[in-house]
């Protein structure tokens, strides 16, 4: 007779992806369904995974959706998980990935970035310390109405890059799942509304976006040195067991190399998509029914969180305007609770000023990465105080 209770599998706290996720089993008040994957040969189950990636990475990335290269793959081991797929990512892939995340973050910041923010430099911080405060009273609103847990709720808001953020709440306690729901709900939200500001506010037509080449012509020898600076990096975070250290080591390292010119980073489109569908694949084989159950009643308030923190984001850019005479979109584009990808693409295709833009967004990052877990710790703290 089939059970009146679904056990589901949870990995248990893993902050770098070091060791196979250790399993429990969680009893759940529902119907037990038969895993439609579950008979299936692995490399099948694999193949599946893949061709499901494949097709929603597709489908996402013609609908121009932000993140869809790692979205894509998310959603079809979420689909493939929650029937019966029992798959997961070996760890060393998974340190490769985050490791070129770390890269791709260091590839915002350069000179001119650097010059921009030495210049104008308490206007950034003042702006971008308020975005963090902004996002954290949201995520210890959330966490005391005990609509999420409190890390999770901190990282969840908090208004750094997608990614980032998930493996920043990975290494400190966090529910990468919960997180990467929220973050990418955000940046379809920030992304979709920055978008309809330029075009229906400001009234600019946005030109041809830059087409990607999948297939660049490629230094080998640049590539080589990016990813040898970035492993080893990625390998002593490992080995410290630093949080989240196999992107932040790697962040620093090949940001060093970079500005100080020993190398050039090289992150071809296809090895991206490859980093990008191995994160997604992890966070999404982890999901369960009961998780998304919760996601999926936690949305309101969700959604709400995410239109206050933009609507504050408004105010700040009105405040720029007004005070500093900086370019109402300019302004918009630059206080805009992320994504820093999404919202580049946007400013290269609008007539704004893109090193300020870049640089209070590349600023927002590094310092929600800096203080986000000191954030998360004392919220969660204050949580559990009552």
């Amino acid at each position: 007779m089939p059970s009146d209770k679904e056990h589901e599998t949870l990995p248990q706290p893993d902050p770098e992806g070091l060791t196979e996720p250790t399993v429990i089993n969680v009893a759940v008040d529902t119907p037990a369904l038969p895993g439609l994957l579950t008979s299936l040969p692995v490399p099948l189950r694999w193949l599946i995974l893949l061709a499901l990636s494949f097709a929603i990475s597709s489908g996402l990335f013609l609908a121009h959706i932000p993140g869809a290269l790692l979205l894509g793959p998310m959603v079809a081991a979420i689909l493939v998980a929650t029937n019966g797929a029992r798959l997961s990512v070996h760890r060393y892939p998974y340190i490769v990935a985050h490791s070129l995340i770390g890269c791709i973050i260091a590839r915002s910041i350069d000179l001119g970035t650097l010059a921009t923010v030495a210049k104008d430099w308490p206007v950034f911080v003042s702006i971008v310390l308020a975005i963090i405060a902004a996002s954290s009273l949201l995520g210890y609103l959330m966490a005391k109405a005990e609509i999420l847990p409190g890390t999770t709720a901190i990282w969840g808001t908090s208004a750094g890059a997608a990614s980032a953020m998930v493996l920043m709440a990975e290494a400190h306690g966090g529910d990468p799942r919960l997180v990467a729901f929220m973050q990418y709900l955000r940046v379809a939200f920030v992304a979709t509304g920055a978008s309809l500001m330029a075009a229906f506010v400001f009234n600019i037509e946005g030109g041809a976006a830059q087409p990607i080449v999948w297939f660049p012509e490629t230094d080998w020898l640049d590539l080589g040195l990016t990813l040898a600076a970035a492993i080893a990096a990625a390998v002593v975070g490992a080995r410290l067991k630093m949080p989240a250290g196999t992107m932040l080591l790697p962040l620093v390292a090949t940001t060093v190399l970079h500005v100080m010119g020993y190398i050039t980073l090289q992150l071809p489109e296809w090895l991206l998509a490859l980093g990008y569908g191995v994160i997604g694949w992890r966070i999404g084989l982890s999901f369960t029914r009961r998780i998304l159950r919760h996601a999926a009643g936690a949305l309101p308030q969700i959604v709400g969180s995410i239109l206050v923190l933009m609507g504050f984001s408004g105010g700040l850019a009105f405040l720029l305007w007004s005070l500093h005479g900086i370019d109402p979109l300019t302004a918009y584009l630059a206080t805009s609770p992320g994504g820093l990808d999404s919202i580049a693409i946007i400013a290269a295709t609008t007539p704004v000023d893109m090193s300020f833009i870049m640089a209070l967004q590349t600023m927002r990052l590094i310092l929600i990465i800096l203080i986000g877990p000191t954030i998360s710790d004392f919220v969660a703290r204050r949580v559990a105080k009552g």
